[in-house]
């Protein structure tokens, strides 16, 4: 990537050869361009929000960012591609969602990302830092900045308006007013689960924004919670891709015995189902990881994975992300320890999993999804 600052050699996190997409995007190089162009004083406080991969704030180092994101790997790209610049560590500050903001912002850079829900939830946390002084500018893809988006800044921070395209790219530009009455932020949402889906029928879900499906319980794991693996006893389950954690909170609920990891590379997701496990009055058997799928579980220590893969990885359409899921999952599992997964029936899980383990079985289905299962052979 080619900026003002220097050229950048940048790499999505984990890194993989065959991976044709880049770190960066238009929209990158359309906010970097408008800093330099305007001569954007960089002096003060800079914060970067929803940074995917860290090009932003790899290029603006010397300025000592402070970098705000939802992602695991993200973050991990970012510190990769901040090293091969050769910036030192400590010179871009790397928060999380769930940290607490700096407590003042004088220059608010926002990469749009595709929650519109996320946004709020981080304009809200943010806007006590911001003054009138503050310069604010978004960035985002035109396919991705819509009027509800522009409202939202509007609503939060003060007037908006939005730039020509370049590239099929836009920057969103807004002045703040300190006078504002915001109203309180909606996040995180509560509701309550509703009968006959098995285990948590009837039980509290906290989503923190982001989190996929965020006001409901999406229909897959609707299915899900019907079909899953309950009444064994003492065991090691992992909830991967925990999402809110409902399902491994059904898993306990069921087992009360059993010992469940919840684990995710969203931090909101990661907090959603620490909060879902809690507000169900769980006596305990959980731990909440935030990571790169199940890397890090030993190998050999896992009775049965619980999974809803996406295939969707930071807006990119892919298979990747569900291949590394049922690998790491192969690999953490005992010998007759069971994969559990849903998705949608054209996906063709059956025939990654039948590569991978050797076997694939169909434990459930309906007209658009089915609930597999794969065992590890000794």
């Amino acid at each position: 990537m080619t900026s003002a600052w220097g050229e950048f050699e940048l790499s999505r996190f984990p890194e993989d050869p065959r991976d044709r997409l880049r770190a960066w995007d238009a929209s990158d190089v359309y906010l970097l361009r408008h800093l330099d162009e305007e001569a954007i004083p960089l002096s003060g406080t800079v914060v970067v929000v929803g940074d995917r991969w860290g090009a932003l704030v790899t290029a603006l180092a010397e300025h000592r960012p402070v970098q705000i994101t939802d992602s695991f790997l993200g973050q991990e790209a970012t510190r990769a591609n901040l090293a091969r610049a050769g910036v030192e560590p400590g010179v871009v500050r790397l928060l999380t969602t769930q940290d607490p903001p700096p407590e003042r912002v004088d220059v608010l850079l926002v990469r749009v990302p595709k929650s519109l829900a996320l946004l709020e939830d981080q304009l809200q946390r943010l806007a006590p830092a911001v003054h009138a002084g503050t310069v604010v500018v978004g960035t985002g893809m035109v396919k991705d900045i819509h009027t509800s988006t522009l409202r939202l800044f509007e609503r939060i921070l003060g007037p908006t308006r939005t730039s020509l395209a370049r590239q099929k790219a836009r920057l969103i530009h807004c002045t703040p007013d300190p006078s504002l009455r915001r109203a309180a932020n909606p996040w995180p949402y509560t509701y309550t689960l509703p009968d006959g889906i098995g285990a948590a029928s009837g039980h509290t879900v906290v989503n923190h924004a982001g989190v996929f499906c965020a006001d409901r319980l999406d229909i897959g794991t609707r299915f899900f919670l019907r079909h899953l693996p309950v009444g064994r006893g003492p065991r090691r389950v992992v909830d991967l891709g925990c999402g809110n954690g409902v399902v491994g909170t059904a898993v306990s609920l069921a087992d009360p015995e059993a010992e469940v990891l919840f684990v995710d590379e969203s931090f909101q997701a990661v907090a959603s189902a620490e909060a879902t496990f809690k507000a169900n009055g769980m006596p305990g058997h959980a731990e909440f990881r935030v990571g790169d799928g199940i890397a890090g579980v030993p190998a050999g220590s896992v009775d049965v994975v619980l999974n809803n893969p996406p295939f969707h990885s930071h807006q990119a359409t892919t298979e990747a992300t569900a291949w590394r899921m049922f690998s790491g999952a192969q690999r953490a599992l005992r010998p007759g320890g069971e994969l559990w997964v849903v998705g949608n029936r054209h996906l063709g899980y059956h025939v990654t999993l039948r590569r991978l383990f050797g076997n694939s079985q169909l434990v459930a289905s309906d007209p658009k999804f089915v609930v597999l299962k794969a065992v590890k052979r000794g």
